[in-house]
């Protein structure tokens, strides 16, 4: 299949196009790892994951999150055998988030080894593996070792957290400039981007700026930890560096990705915003070779890495994808047919990816959208090409801090600690208790619908910036209708209400996609925030789509093995890979009651309304404050 092309390619005529350079395999003996090299002793013989042949053949996917490294084995129909996981660290100071790329290395292994031999899967058995992990940004010097992103100088300190909202003020640089390549980001950087936090270290990290050698997305320097390969990842580069994947060639296939040169990079706009340093070499700071995720890199594992992971030297690894996107792939096929999906209506056109939006619900929640032609869509990210699914066009809207909000706004109420001690003693989570007791004010109260108990509370979610659609890194959240009351009852009202909260902005995000070319009327759900009954049935009734959760929990860990599963050639491509290994499960239908719908038609009339307030008042405090 040929290359979509946009008649807009404005940006594209300005680029200085660069030539990469073949993935080389590293070193059979040996491999730089964080902080020293690793020899291995020439007498030890290692069996290459292509000279056995396993009794049954297992994908492994391994997704690093804000707070743990996860792994988890599948089998080839889609099944969870098992998996397992390990915390990491993380700094927190103000705006800065950081992290240690030698921390999140050992809690991958240390997940890898406990599923594989609590699964009893052998390592003959893995044929392939994938990584997703946050759009972190990872800083290592020309041994691999890592560099500093801290104030603090902690050597440990070399991943800027994707939430760091540090390069706000480099973010509002970046955008005043207008660069063409910014209308495929919704037409603004976010400082959860690399551009702003790459600005940020150069000018307040001068000793790691010259010292750093490579500046990588998560997802890849994992990928590059394990195969030595330095190729990136269309996914991590188009959709947080600006990379223009539409201009990766002339034409291309995704079974011809290794031919595929980089030259989707803008060098015009690196140079316009102060970074033209980062270019130098050919890219190769940030990427002199990019190709679809799933695509095979070097030889697979390193002999090193498969001894650090207990697996075999040579077993495939595909290229990578952030997590939410990991999420996309593992969810997005896992629709039923009509027989089963209790949609009489549902025509084969219904039926099609391009009317889906996957929810990848965690800390954050990324919204996920494909469509075959680009659509450009205010304060929403995209269009980035093959970003997710290779040849389609990714749309990819976002709140900032969803399940992250939940815990912030349960934990710092005064009735948390006797809440999470009644969980405790009856072996529930505080959500399931939080539901519990909202059911039984219902009945209590009187009142028509559990909905209705957030009459006299409404809460705006922007508490870490608004993602999508106002792209307003400085919008805050509001909560009104507060009292004195400090039960359990009150918390679980506030709970309910900033689940509706969230659950508005992503009925917005769905309306502004929708108004400028989406048809997207079916929603598919995975991540944490998922299993939480309440939270999805809230967001189909708010939303009025049929919401479909996948037969397997963990959607993202499915994602990242299908990378390797495409990686091992035991499919042909991603699609094919997601139309096998995707499975639906249970699906979740909104309310038909005509009362409920036209309560929360005025509540998100109130939702809108806050944030309008909001600008309002930051207009009047900033008129203020300039008076002279």
């Amino acid at each position: 299949m040929g290359i979509c092309r946009g008649s807009n390619n404005g940006g594209i005529k300005r680029m200085k196009f660069g030539l990469s350079l073949l993935s080389l395999s590293p070193d059979s003996a040996s491999l730089i790892t964080s902080s020293r090299r690793i020899v291995l002793p020439s007498s030890i013989e290692m069996a290459s994951a292509t000279e056995r042949i396993p009794s049954r053949s297992v994908f492994l996917g391994v997704d690093v999150g804000t707070g743990s490294a996860r792994a988890g084995l599948f089998s080839e129909e889609g099944r969870l055998l098992g998996s397992a996981s390990s915390p990491i660290q993380i700094w927190k100071q103000g705006d800065c988030i950081e992290q240690s790329s030698t921390d999140i290395w050992h809690a991958v292994c240390a997940a890898v080894k406990t599923v594989c031999h609590s699964a009893d899967v052998t390592a003959e058995e893995v044929v392939g593996l994938g990584f997703a992990a946050t759009c972190s940004l990872v800083a290592i010097d020309a041994d691999g070792s890592p560099v500093s992103v801290s104030l603090s100088g902690d050597e440990r300190r070399n991943i800027i957290v994707w939430m760091d909202h540090r390069a706000v003020e480099q973010a509002e640089r970046i955008n005043s400039r207008r660069a063409p390549v910014l209308q495929y980001c919704g037409g603004s950087v976010s400082p959860e981007m690399q551009a702003p936090k790459l600005l940020w270290v150069k000018e307040n990290l001068k000793e790691s700026w010259s010292v750093a050698f490579r500046w990588m997305d998560l997802s890849d320097w994992l990928a590059y930890r394990a195969t030595g390969d330095d190729t990136r990842s269309l996914c991590t580069t188009v959709c947080k560096w600006t990379y223009l994947g539409h201009a990766h060639m002339q034409s291309a296939s995704e079974k011809d990705s290794h031919n595929m040169e980089a030259r989707g990079w803008d060098d015009e706009f690196w140079e316009e915003i102060g970074l033209g340093d980062i270019i130098d070499g050919n890219h190769s700071k940030i990427g002199r070779s990019v190709a679809f995720p799933g695509h095979p890199l070097g030889s697979g594992l390193t002999p090193a890495a498969a001894i650090e992971l207990d697996l075999l030297a040579g077993t495939p690894v595909g290229t990578s994808l952030i997590d939410a996107h990991a999420g996309g792939v593992g969810v997005m096929d896992s629709v039923p047919g009509p027989e089963n999906c209790g949609h009489g209506s549902y025509s084969e056109a219904d039926m099609d990816i391009c009317h889906r939006m996957v929810l990848v619900c965690g800390t954050s929640t990324c919204h996920m959208a494909v469509s075959r032609s680009k659509l450009f869509i205010p304060g929403v990210w995209g269009p980035f090409w093959s970003a997710m699914l290779p040849e389609y066009w990714l749309t990819e809207g976002g709140q900032s801090a969803t399940g992250a909000l939940l815990d912030h706004v349960v934990e710092n109420h005064v009735a948390a600690p006797f809440l999470f001690n009644r969980a405790a003693s009856e072996g529930k989570s505080v959500f399931e208790l939080l539901n519990n007791i909202l059911e039984s004010m219902v009945a209590e109260l009187d009142v028509p619908f559990l909905a209705a108990l957030t009459e006299e509370i409404h809460v705006l979610p922007d508490f870490h910036g608004n993602r999508s659609p106002y792209a307003d890194p400085k919008s805050k959240g509001m909560v009104c209708g507060l009292n004195l009351d400090r039960s359990e009852k009150q918390l679980a009202l506030l709970y309910l209400a900033t689940v509706q909260s969230i659950a508005y902005g992503t009925r917005h995000i769905v309306e502004q996609c929708n108004s400028h070319g989406h048809k997207i009327d079916t929603l598919l759900a995975c991540g944490g925030l998922a299993k939480n009954q309440l939270y999805i049935q809230e967001h189909a009734n708010i939303i009025g789509c049929p919401i479909i959760l996948p037969r397997e929990n963990e959607s993202v860990l499915l994602g990242s093995a299908i990378l390797g599963a495409v990686a091992s050639k035991s499919y042909p491509s991603i699609r094919e890979a997601m139309r096998a290994l995707n499975a639906p499960g249970q699906v979740i239908h909104p309310s038909k009651d005509p009362r409920l719908k036209r309560y929360h038609d005025v509540k998100y009339e109130i939702f809108q309304s806050l944030y309008k307030q909001q600008l309002s008042y930051r207009s009047m405090m900033a008129e203020a404050l300039n008076h002279r």
